[in-house]
């Protein structure tokens, strides 16, 4: 049920869009004069700042990781995202391809997905950083027979803080879920906590450094730290590539994972203003 309303939700979208760009293209001079690409990638944490306004941009990746001992995962998926408006941005994340490898045996398939806005609520200026609050919420899609998801929708609620000090970019995300039981009704809750710090190092190769953590989300699931590193390389202003390993830093973390991708700005979609 709750995939037919995304669907039927986005073919609304589709349907109206024509119209909708033109207008807004119109409307809005909140136009960039050259399109430059806003990687969220490769930190858990995002940046407060969003899409440039009308630009449609797609951040894609691998990820291969061992969990605990005897366990290893693959997969593919990326993230799409649309400037609507001047300090909103529509997200659209997916899994195309995840792979779980267990001493019970190996499952694969496709992931869950998940739709929703960020909105900005301020700009960073010299004294203030740039804030910013997300939706999300989980679309079911993937094959709870092979333990590949719950079968539930969840819902995630973030705060995005970022700034440029001395040198050095910092985004923080405090985020909120609500986790449906699988096989049950109502949800348990837990939060997490981002803190991604990126500096140059030559150029456009930049170092990025992230401390992550979730807390405890019921008696099965304890809360556990990590850590990622990363080298982030912005080949044009519409191009950037990563890649970067992540370890656990507490006992219930995932041990080890390593990962690569790329950020590209695809196209303004709106209309230029007459």
């Amino acid at each position: 049920m709750e995939f037919a309303a995304g669907a039927l939700l986005a073919a609304l979208l589709l349907a109206a869009f024509p119209a909708q760009a033109q207008w807004i293209g119109r409307q809005t001079g909140c136009r960039a004069d050259e399109i430059r690409n806003n990687p969220n990638r490769p930190t858990v944490a995002d940046p407060a700042d969003i899409t440039q306004f009308g630009v449609l941009e797609l951040e894609y990746g691998w990820d291969h990781g061992w969990p605990a001992k005897g366990q290893t995962f693959t997969d593919a998926g990326g993230l799409v995202k649309f400037g609507l408006l001047c300090n909103i941005e529509l997200r659209w994340t997916n899994t195309d391809f995840l792979r779980q490898t267990s001493p019970s045996g190996t499952q694969a398939g496709i992931g869950d997905f998940w739709i929703g806005p960020q909105i900005v609520l301020y700009h960073q200026t010299k004294r203030a950083p740039s804030i910013a609050f997300g939706y999300a919420v989980k679309i079911p899609t993937a094959n709870t027979a092979k333990g590949l998801g719950s079968g539930r929708a969840d819902h995630q609620f973030t705060l995005f803080v970022s700034q440029d000090l001395l040198g050095f970019h910092y985004d923080f995300n405090a985020s909120a879920f609500l986790i449906g039981r699988p096989g049950g009704t109502g949800s348990d809750h837990n939060a997490q906590f981002n803190l991604a710090v990126g500096h140059p190092l030559y150029k456009t190769l930049q170092l990025q450094v992230e401390f992550y953590g979730n807390t405890r989300l019921n008696p099965s699931t304890p809360g556990f730290a990590s850590a990622l590193t990363a080298l982030v390389w912005s080949i044009t202003p519409r191009l950037t590539v990563d890649t970067g390993w992540d370890f656990g830093l507490s006992h219930f973390a995932p041990r080890r994972r390593i990962f690569a991708g790329f950020t590209y700005s695809i196209a303004n979609l709106y209309p230029a203003s007459r």
